[in-house]
């Protein structure tokens, strides 16, 4: 440890008066201290495979052991270690194939958020995996450079697999993209905001993930998996890969000095231009992509901050310190953000463009509770759809998989700039309206389907999920709409 860090870590490490536990869980000190060295995914090993294919091996794994907690390690789940995955990283163009090995003593499934790709390969609740078993779903990467991700999508049990550590992010490069920062773990920085809670022994505290109105709602933050970290900033300009992979909580991410950040990418990849905001909101599921500028020996410090309930949500809204940034007394000089970034621009849809209404409430889908053997939607492949989301009752927010839409409205206002861009999952507040304008890809398959669903885990688990498949236009009529119950 170098003279510098030793001192900064001893700044930091005063002694903060302690919490005292109590009956329900383990409480931080009053001051969180910051001193964990913010922990960076590892990047997947991968191999060239027969076909021309890259091939990446993800184990789903149970028994690890985790140390989140000073003196304490909590038993989790993780994809090729104790918690949380590495980081697997493609570039469009390419063929891959993925070699997923269930080692849990029950049966999972692994989900590709945000990735267009085949319905037969998506990952969802009709792609079981059964323990011992290793699912290879292969395809090409035909899409823009975007931050997506994979998590466990069984049907009823995907909140408890989450919460426990089964995640990843999935990094797809385009080689003909902008220059942004690349160096990944130095200017090119993943954060994965989940919140937990825990018992007096650090044990996650798993009694809220399948119960009560929104689920699992923690009052400790991880990054990456790494409890109160700090990373030092080495460069001018950092771009930090914004994930929202919580159960239910909803963040407002900036800074506590109110520095402005650059906006360059949402959900489905990037902007047209950068945007300047000081917050980011994020639902369960969302993403976003912000580049910061950094000024040679200052701290910093990225946190979250509530909003007005009764006008945004009723989800539980708190404050949070997430992660404090300590720069270098020199740093890398880094080339500015581009004023173009070369993402599409949003196409207005179709006169006469098919209107599908969809009402959420509690926890049902018109009036329906998801089930397995039934097709709800029949989309013909290609179009370009209006889907109204009418929420009649509190906080949900909506995923679609496979497709990239834009947001046209909500309650009849634009959505901010920032959110203009591509995106796959949208926040829609108690009892609002969205507006999205929703492109199809090319895939057909008329008895394989993908999911929409509200992305509170909780709320997917309850049964606030339907199906579409997306068939040959002209063909919408044949499909029969009742599946036989499948576990592919």
């Amino acid at each position: 440890m170098n003279r510098r860090r030793l001192l900064f870590l001893s700044a930091l490490s005063g002694l903060a008066a302690a919490g005292t536990s109590c009956s329900s869980g383990w409480q931080a000190p009053r001051r969180p201290e910051f001193t964990n060295r913010l922990r960076i995914p590892p990047p997947a090993e991968s191999r060239r495979a027969a076909g021309g294919f890259r091939e990446f091996a993800l184990d789903l794994r149970a028994g690890g052991r985790t140390g989140f907690l000073p003196g304490l390690t909590t038993a989790t789940w993780g994809i090729n270690g104790s918690y949380l995955g590495p980081t697997v990283r493609v570039a469009r163009g390419e063929r891959v194939r993925m070699a997923v090995t269930n080692r849990l003593d029950e049966a999972t499934t692994l989900h590709w958020h945000g990735v267009r790709l085949p319905a037969t390969m998506d990952g969802g609740p009709h792609q079981m995996i059964a323990p011992g078993a290793t699912w290879r779903p292969e395809w090409t990467i035909e899409q823009p450079a975007a931050t997506t991700w994979f998590h466990p999508h069984p049907h009823e049990k995907t909140a408890m697999h989450v919460y426990r550590g089964l995640a990843g992010l999935l990094l797809i490069d385009d080689p003909d993209g902008p220059r942004l920062p690349s160096r990944y773990g130095v200017d090119d920085v993943p954060l994965i905001v989940q919140d937990k809670r825990f018992d007096d022994d650090g044990a996650l505290d798993e009694g809220d993930v399948d119960s009560g109105t929104f689920g699992a709602l923690g009052d400790q933050i991880l990054i990456n998996g790494t409890h109160d970290p700090y990373f030092e900033v080495r460069t001018e300009l950092v771009r930090f890969r914004l994930l929202n992979a919580s159960n239910a909580r909803v963040y407002r991410i900036g800074f506590t000095d109110g520095r402005p950040c650059q906006v360059v990418a949402t959900d489905g990849g990037l902007l047209e231009r950068p945007v300047a905001v000081d917050r980011v909101k994020l639902s369960p599921g969302e993403r976003a992509e912000i580049v910061v500028r950094f000024t040679a020996g200052e701290q910093a410090m990225l946190d979250s901050r509530g909003e007005n309930i009764k006008q945004a949500n009723d989800i539980e809204e708190e404050d949070f310190q997430l992660l404090r940034l300590v720069a270098a007394a020199e740093l890398t000089g880094s080339a500015p953000v581009p004023a173009a970034l070369g993402g599409a621009p949003a196409v207005p849809p179709p006169a006469g463009a098919r209107i599908r209404r969809f009402e959420l409430s509690g926890s049902e889908i018109n009036g329906q509770d998801m089930e397995m053997t039934r097709i709800d939607e029949v989309v013909p492949a290609g179009a370009n759809e209006i889907w109204e989301i009418d929420n009649t009752t509190y906080a949900h927010n909506f995923h679609i998989h496979e497709v990239s839409f834009r947001i046209l409205d909500i309650n009849g206002a634009a959505p901010p700039a920032y959110q203009q861009g591509p995106k796959d999952t949208v926040f829609i507040p108690k009892k609002a309206k969205a507006r999205l304008s929703v492109r199809f890809g090319t895939y057909t398959d008329p008895v394989t389907p993908y999911m929409y669903h509200c992305h509170i885990l909780r709320h997917e688990d309850k049964g606030m999920m339907g199906q579409f498949v997306v068939v040959k236009p002209g063909t919408e009529h044949q499909v029969p709409r009742t599946l036989a119950h499948r576990h592919d």
